[in-house]
């Protein structure tokens, strides 16, 4: 048994890796982040927990479309908070109208564990890229090691999925 989830979770994460290459973000990103919470709830992993990675993953896309919309030059007024907005509601919306978001007896401090973790773990990515930035502003903008830009939201994450784990175990 143990076996075939691990079998089940790299084919998910061989899922999004070849979704994130090919650049088709929209519709396959949250078909993705759907499949994947529904994996996470058949491996019994908290939805806290699944919540902080689909958080990281929301606020990884908000940066990588504002950057492509910055290399294109295009610009309007309120575009980030409309990027925002936009990427959240593409992905919670669906899930709240397929029932992995809403349901009363899923709740933790009166909010969805779902949605608590989307929020969580959007903060964590947030202060991790803060961290990568700072740190590189630091010294002269290089990182410093390969790939730190990954390394410290994944990282944090990690961090923050055992820090859960151990809370609510």
């Amino acid at each position: 048994m143990l076996k075939k989830k691990i079998t089940l979770s790299l084919l998910a994460i061989g899922g999004i890796l070849t979704a994130s290459f090919a650049k088709a973000v929209c519709p396959v990103c949250t078909i993705a982040v759907g499949s994947c919470v529904g994996l996470a709830r058949w491996l019994k992993i908290d939805d806290r927990i699944t919540g902080l990675w689909v958080g990281g993953l929301l606020v990884s896309l908000v940066i990588w479309t504002i950057d492509y919309l910055n290399r294109k030059n295009i610009k309007f007024k309120g575009r980030e908070i409309l990027t925002t907005i936009l990427w959240y509601a593409i992905t919670i919306i669906p899930l709240y109208f397929t029932g992995m978001i809403g349901h009363p007896f899923n709740q933790c401090w009166g909010i969805d564990k779902l949605l608590f973790g989307i929020i969580v773990g959007s903060i964590v990515f947030v202060i991790a890229n803060f961290k990568h930035n700072y740190l590189k502003k630091r010294n002269n903008n290089k990182s410093y090691f390969p790939l730190q830009k990954v390394v410290f939201p994944v990282g944090f994450l990690a961090i923050a999925s055992l820090i859960i784990y151990l809370i609510i175990r």
